[in-house]
């Protein structure tokens, strides 16, 4: 059985007042163990670089890197153990960000309703997916980087190798907030401005499951086993 978890409002709104307000990228905490077991030194490290808001950050699967999306329509490339930015990719304005499981791709949701595929390495556009979408809050890989989910105005899957609309997700939806892929790779989450979780089944885009939630969800993940889903209001 599927159970769901629910994250206090509270604790959101506190995480984005102070990325909105702090003039910094992100904040690293890296721990590291002391002479005592017992004791953790947290060391944080400010990155500095965009000039617009920082919507979306992801670590690469290595650790090694972080991608950071703005509106002020960059995505930056920063080396984990230096802090220092390694590449820029010009874009529209960023609202979503996320590596690709082998690290290798980076994709980017915009505000006009584009996805963008990124070679990490040169920095060069791969490809720009363009479907129904007016405008994309979320994006994300499937486990074997093999598809492209993706939420806004609207739910579409794509094919990451030939950038073609595989399906629209059909169902009851109000703006999409989050998205997330399975573990297993087999179903889909959304959560949107309808105070609702759809659980969706990625090979025939039928609708699963839907869960009521008590105000806007902005936020959604499964866990790594897949039978627990959480979400963020």
């Amino acid at each position: 059985m599927l159970a769901w978890l629910k994250l206090a409002r509270v604790v959101l709104r506190h995480a984005l007042l102070v990325a909105a307000c702090c003039p910094l990228l992100a904040a690293l905490a890296f721990l590291e163990n002391a002479a005592a077991q017992d004791k953790r030194k947290i060391e944080v490290v400010a990155q500095m670089g965009h000039s617009g808001p920082v919507d979306s950050v992801a670590f690469s699967p290595d650790s090694r890197m972080i991608l950071s999306g703005s509106f002020d329509k960059t995505l930056k490339l920063w080396d984990v153990v230096t802090g220092k930015l390694v590449r820029t990719f010009n874009s529209g304005e960023v609202s979503s960000v996320a590596f690709s499981p082998n690290g290798r791709t980076a994709l980017s949701g915009s505000s006009d309703g584009s996805l963008k595929l990124w070679d990490v390495t040169t920095g060069k556009l791969v490809r720009r997916l363009q479907g129904n979408s007016s405008f994309v809050n979320s994006v994300v890989f499937s486990p074997d980087g093999r598809m492209v989910f993706s939420g806004g105005s609207s739910l579409e899957l794509w094919d990451v190798a030939t950038g073609e609309l595989v399906r629209t997700f059909e169902g009851p939806l109000m703006v999409v907030n989050s998205v997330a892929f399975s573990p297993d790779g087999r179903t889909v989450l959304s959560g949107s401005d309808d105070k609702t979780l759809k659980l969706w089944d990625v090979a025939t885009g039928t609708l699963l499951r839907t869960f009521e939630a008590s105000s806007f969800v902005n936020s959604v993940a499964f866990s790594p086993d897949g039978r627990t889903v959480l979400s963020g209001s």
